[in-house]
């Protein structure tokens, strides 16, 4: 019997215990950990990692909002003026604030920045870089980019390429001894407490790496740096105070006021955005498990998906038009297109806004257990998360207790939440209050006793969510902030570890995820896609990286590994490169990220591509299908060429007409009433920074050729001087009073677009 046999086979141990109890989280179990030393200044914090660690520092911080602002300033600084100081400087997305390349974006960007994004910090190591004046005892490389952000930069050479699992193992190997995130922090009944908050997905692993270090001598530091403007999330994420050798903690200072988290605005949503996001929604499964990333792409999933579920009617004619059933059998094979009555389970490193949306919508709402008995059993639908006496007598029949009650079946009982924590064992009684009766389930009045006073009313420690971190923006910040008790109790940050892979060094995690997991799609973005089913989403074939791997390749191979679970990359059908429109599927690139041997679904905008388990021929053919039609058939004869595809094949008729204006036409009967908008879930841009945004853009991508630019300029000439409606936009982007020819020309061009 094989692995993946054995783990499919129906098994009932006695219980799975929780990976982190409550007493693990206090670190009751090990009291000869001390209590974080607290310190209420960055530069005194940075006195004491010399003193324990040396003025040879490696330090290992957060990918997005979990870096510690205020420390690693106040570290980069005294090194810069230190030159004594090594430092190194590892860790993934710095976010920075956008201030534009040209005169124009900068004037667009400048009061929106200073509205968005005010009180929040500038990374000094990041404006370092942008400047060129990082001295050369100091270091910053990242396993991830922020997407496009360091394309003809230094910083490539500063690059490491791994996958997200891998992050820990690999910032041990190059030596950290510092690792340090933002805290929140909370004290209920004298005890303290920090939560790991946007980023458990490094620290879960860090912190017993760096203990066991320590225990072998060598200098090592664990730091918070607490700002409660994060989100105290509970679950995994809360840790003890002892867990920390350092706690930054400005508020003991009277003045002190924490600054505010990077908000990633909402992205606009392009036609072809929503209707990859359509095609998407169709392949999830009703008590199914969804992984989604970052990104327009994603948020257009959202959006299809709580269409599906609160506007069912108007979903289902959507795909009507698009003959989604006719052309695209793979949505009935592996997909549903129906309401969310099971609802989904979410599973993704990323946590994004769209989560919350789903949950606030009912349809984030299928639990999952930290036991394999009561998960198997929900799976199998010999239970529900309600408890009644048939959820203890299933129980008993798969011998998960025992028919006369011990003191160990009753602390599992309440654990799981079959029984109320108040009821107690003693001597082969079950105790509740001033009541007590045999703890005996063969017993028929012992049954009626225990119905009456013992059962609670459901299971307890069902989670909807498990994340490694967030980031979002300011809404979905307050929404993590806002949520109630029991909805905290749904939500779960942990390990990227847990998240992302299969297989791990806990006992019986491997069969728990199986189970939790069911029904699951990984959906992901790529940037490109060759014929043969290779996919591009991290660098160029120049080997300049664009962002990372990430956790995409864990989670495609994760998708291999999990029975009845897909992989589905979407990726827009063409886009601009070099001014020209180019195709975004490809007959081959010099790059991969992801193998052609892992090769799964892909998703367009024109259409939905099944390639798992298929021939080269239909790979190919499958692909060119959901090509632009530009493209097609220069595709076709490449494929053919080099023997991929029969000499005689045709594209279908009913793949021919894949083009924007075929798009548009069913597109804009939905915005006629008022569904697929740009902003479904808000907008931080004013009306006139709408328009002066979407005129700024199509202006870029106008003039990025010598013959654009030269139609541009020619079209400016004639054109008449700005309406009453064109003037504040003019102003509010600088350019209603120009003084030299360039701004004048700059202003006619401007004032075209707008025009139009």
């Amino acid at each position: 019997m094989s692995v993946l046999e054995f783990i499919d086979t129906p098994i009932y141990p006695s219980a799975l215990s929780p990976r982190h109890s409550d007493d693990q989280k206090l670190n009751t179990e090990n009291e000869t950990k001390l209590a974080a030393q607290t310190v209420a200044t960055p530069d005194e914090l940075v006195d004491q990692i010399i003193a324990q660690v040396g003025k040879k520092i490696v330090i290992g911080v957060p990918l997005a909002i979990g870096k510690p602002i205020a420390f690693i300033n106040a570290l980069y600084q005294r090194a810069k003026t230190d030159p004594s100081i090594s430092l190194h400087i590892e860790t993934g997305i710095t976010l920075e604030k956008p201030i534009g390349k040209s005169k124009l974006e900068k004037n667009f960007l400048g009061p929106f920045v200073e509205r968005e994004f005010a009180n929040v910090p500038d990374i000094d190591y990041i404006c370092g870089l942008r400047k060129g004046d990082i001295p050369s005892n100091i270091h910053v490389n990242e396993f991830f980019f922020k997407a496009g952000s360091f394309l003809n930069s230094p910083q490539q050479q500063n690059y490491t390429s791994t996958n997200y699992t891998h992050a820990v193992r690999d910032l041990l190997d190059k030596g950290v001894n510092v690792v340090a995130q933002i805290v929140a922090k909370r004290v209920i009944n004298g005890i303290t407490t920090y939560s790991l908050c946007s980023n458990s997905d490094l620290a879960l692993d860090f912190i017993p790496e760096m203990d066991r270090l320590k225990a072998e001598g060598i200098p090592m530091a664990i730091v918070g740096e607490v700002n409660n403007n994060m989100p105290f999330m509970r679950n995994h994420a809360e840790v003890a105070d002892c867990e920390f050798d350092f706690i930054l903690d400005g508020n003991l200072n009277e003045d002190h006021e924490d600054y505010a988290l990077f908000a990633a605005p909402n992205a606009s949503i392009s036609q072809e955005d929503h209707m990859i996001g359509l095609y998407a929604s169709t392949l999830i499964k009703d008590g199914g498990t969804l992984q989604v990333g970052i990104g327009s792409l994603s948020s257009a999933l959202t959006y299809s998906t709580m269409l599906r579920h609160q506007n069912n009617p108007i979903y289902q004619q959507v795909l009507q038009d698009l003959q989604v059933t006719e052309k695209f059998p793979l949505s009935c094979i592996i997909g549903e297109t129906g309401t969310f009555e099971e609802g989904l389970y979410g599973c993704s490193e990323l946590m994004v806004d769209g989560f919350m949306h789903l949950f606030k919508a009912g349809i984030l709402k299928r639990e999952v257990f930290e036991d394999l008995t009561i998960q198997t059993l929900l799976n199998e639908k010999k239970i529900t998360p309600k408890v009644t006496i048939s959820t203890l007598l299933t129980l008993l029949e798969h011998n998960a207790i025992s028919s006369v009650l011990n003191s160990d079946d009753v602390d599992y009982l309440k654990r799981i939440g079959v029984f109320k924590s108040s009821v107690h064992y003693h001597n082969g009684l079950l105790n509740i209050t001033d009541s007590s009766y045999l703890a005996n389930l063969k017993n028929e009045e012992a049954l009626q006793w225990i119905t009456k006073h013992c059962l609670n009313s459901a299971l307890c420690g069902g989670v909807v969510m498990h994340g490694a971190f967030f980031i979002g923006p300011k809404d979905f910040y307050e929404a993590l902030n806002t949520m109630t008790d029991a909805e905290h109790d749904q939500f779960c940050m942990t390990s990227v570890n847990y998240v992302n892979e299969l297989y791990d060094h806990f006992l019986g995690s491997q069969q728990l995820k199986q189970a939790q997991r069911k029904h699951a799609r990984f959906i992901n973005s790529a940037m490109m896609v060759t014929l043969n089913g290779s996919v591009i989403s991290d660098a160029l074939e120049n080997g300049q990286v664009v962002s990372g791997v990430g956790g995409q390749y864990n989670f495609v191979a994760q998708a291999h590994q999990l029975p009845g679970a897909r992989s589905i990359l979407k990726l827009r059908s063409c886009c601009i490169r070099g001014g020209k429109l180019q195709s975004n599927i490809l007959f081959n690139y010099g790059h991969t990220t992801i193998p052609r041997h892992l090769r799964d679904t892909v998703i367009t905008e024109y259409g939905i591509a099944n390639l798992r388990s298929k021939s080269d021929h239909v790979v190919y053919t499958e692909l060119i299908k959901i090509a632009d039609s530009r493209f097609q058939q220069e595709l076709l004869e490449k494929a053919k060429a080099a023997g991929k595809v029969a000499k005689d094949y045709q594209i279908p008729a009913e793949f021919c007409n894949n083009t924007p204006e075929a798009i548009a036409q069913i597109y804009n009967k939905y915005t006629a009433q008022n569904f697929f908008g740009p902003f479904p879930f808000g907008c931080s841009f004013t009306e006139e920074e709408l328009k002066l945004g979407k005129a700024l853009k199509s202006l870029k991508n106008k003039t990025a050729t010598k013959k654009g630019k030269a139609q541009c300029l020619w079209q400016a000439l004639s054109t008449p001087k700005p309406t009453a409606a064109i003037e504040p936009l003019l102003k509010r982007i600088g350019m209603n009073e120009p003084n030299n020819l360039q701004d004048r020309i700059t202003k006619r061009l401007l004032t075209a677009e707008l025009s139009k």
